[in-house]
């Protein structure tokens, strides 16, 4: 398929051929789906630690006698319902990592590029160069593309000057062509990338 080639101003200056086995397939939801769920499953540390009322410091002694007191009966003062007590159900370290084998995650990356380009959210660049790190230079490129949403901008190698750029935009985000991952593209409603990058997916995944 061909896609029009924009310059920075959002000008179009020629059209680019598209691998329509990376940007022209069917768009499979429930691998998408599947496959963001297991990207953000594998961020997660896993780290948190509540203590039990058997790990609770305390307790031991029955807080008051069983019988006449006119309140209900307690063993311990360490039981969940007690300030300072354990917690019930307490949430222990565990491993949340989840397994995508590699085709997966290839397809599931062919679908979420071939639904930008559907939309009409995905934008070819000849070139993304900036004489300095200047966070208006990218604003002002997210302007030219009416891009008020989440922005996704790829570039075919890491690029300092880009990177530090859009650090301060609240709504941007950079990675490269070796980078690009599933839940980066579909978690962002626009996507910028550099005609370099472009040849370096289809050299992959194509």
């Amino acid at each position: 398929m061909k896609q029009n080639l924009y310059d920075i101003k959002g000008n179009v200056v020629g059209d680019v051929e598209l691998n329509d086995a990376l940007f022209g397939a069917e768009v499979n939801e429930g691998l998408l789906h599947q496959v963001v769920v297991a990207q953000l499953a594998n961020k997660r540390q896993g780290t948190h630690s509540n203590l039990t009322r058997a790990e609770v410091r305390g307790g031991g002694r029955k807080p008051y006698r069983q019988k006449g007191t006119g309140r209900a009966r307690q063993g311990s003062t360490r039981s969940p319902q007690w300030t300072k007590g354990g917690v019930a159900f307490a949430k222990k370290p565990r491993d949340f990592s989840q397994k995508i084998n590699r085709k997966a995650k290839d397809a599931a990356l062919v679908s979420a590029l071939s639904g930008k380009v559907a939309d009409g959210n995905f934008y070819v660049l000849n070139e993304l160069k900036l004489p300095q790190p200047k966070t208006k230079e990218v604003a002002a490129i997210l302007d030219a593309f009416k891009s008020d949403k989440k922005t996704l901008l790829v570039t075919a190698e890491h690029d300092e000057l880009v990177v530090r750029s859009a650090n301060n935009i609240r709504n941007v985000q950079t990675t490269t062509a070796e980078l690009i991952n599933v839940y980066d593209v579909v978690r962002n409603a626009k996507c910028l990338i550099t005609i370099g990058a472009v040849k370096k997916l289809e050299e992959v995944y194509a």
